[in-house]
C-alpha cells in the first residue's frame, strides 16, 4: 500500500477574481479552501502541505485547526511553477504525492481516490495526469523519487515543462469526473457554482 500524501497550492494572486481571493469565498458558509483541504483529508491518511502565498495570513486562517503543515512560497508573485517547487521543496513525507489546486471545490473524495487506484494499477512509477479529451486536469501524482528532478530546473520548476520534456516519465489516464477539470477562477465561475451548477 503506497503512503500517499498532497500538496495544495493556495498562493496565487487571484486576479481574476476582481477584489475578492476566490480561496476564501464561502461555499455553503466554509471558505473554498478549507471545503478543498477537507475532502483531500478524507481521501488520504497522509499528511497535507498548504502552499501559501498572496494573503498568507488570511489562508492559514482559514484553516485554522485544520490537520496540514504550510510552506510558505515567498516567489507567489512569479506564478504557479514557484508554489510548486516551494511545496515540493518541503515536501510530504510520502511514496505518492498528490499536486492540487485550491480552487477545485467540485473535486470529491471519490474522485480524489479513483485517480490513486488508477495510478497503482497502471505505471506507479510515472507522474499520472488526468485528463478528458485534450483537457488536462488536477490534481496530478507525482512519485517522490522523482521530486528531485522536478526541481532540477530552476527557472522552470514544477511539473509542466518537465512532462513536456520527458514524456515516458508520465501517463495520461482518461478521467471523466467534471471535478478534475473545474476550477474557480472568475465571478461567473464562482455564481454558476453557488447557483447549484459547475463552472
Amino acid at each position: 500500500m503506497h503512503r500517499v500524501g498532497a500538496i495544495i497550492l493556495a498562493g496565487g494572486l487571484s486576479r481574476r477574481m476582481g477584489a475578492f481571493n476566490k480561496l476564501l469565498l464561502p461555499i455553503n458558509g466554509v471558505p473554498m479552501i478549507r471545503r478543498v483541504v477537507e475532502t483531500y483529508r478524507a481521501a488520504i491518511d497522509g499528511e497535507i502541505v498548504v502552499v501559501t502565498g498572496f494573503e498568507a495570513d488570511a489562508i492559514r486562517d482559514a484553516l485554522s485547526g485544520a490537520d496540514v503543515r504550510f510552506v510558505h512560497n515567498s516567489d507567489f508573485e512569479q506564478g504557479q511553477p514557484f508554489s510548486v517547487r516551494a511545496g515540493l521543496s518541503d515536501a510530504p513525507d510520502a511514496d505518492l504525492i498528490l499536486i492540487g489546486l485550491g480552487d477545485q471545490p467540485n473535486l470529491t473524495v471519490h474522485d480524489i481516490r479513483t485517480l490513486i487506484d488508477m495510478h497503482s494499477a497502471h505505471a506507479a512509477d510515472k507522474i499520472t495526469i488526468p485528463v478528458k479529451d485534450d483537457q488536462r486536469g488536477n490534481p496530478i501524482i507525482v512519485p517522490a523519487a522523482l521530486c528531485s528532478q522536478l526541481l532540477a530546473d530552476q527557472a522552470n520548476p514544477g511539473c509542466g515543462k518537465f512532462t513536456r520534456s520527458n514524456p515516458d516519465k508520465a501517463q495520461k489516464l482518461p478521467l471523466s469526473q467534471v471535478g478534475f477539470y473545474h476550477d474557480i477562477d472568475t465571478p461567473a465561475a464562482f455564481l454558476a457554482l453557488t447557483q447549484g451548477g459547475t463552472t
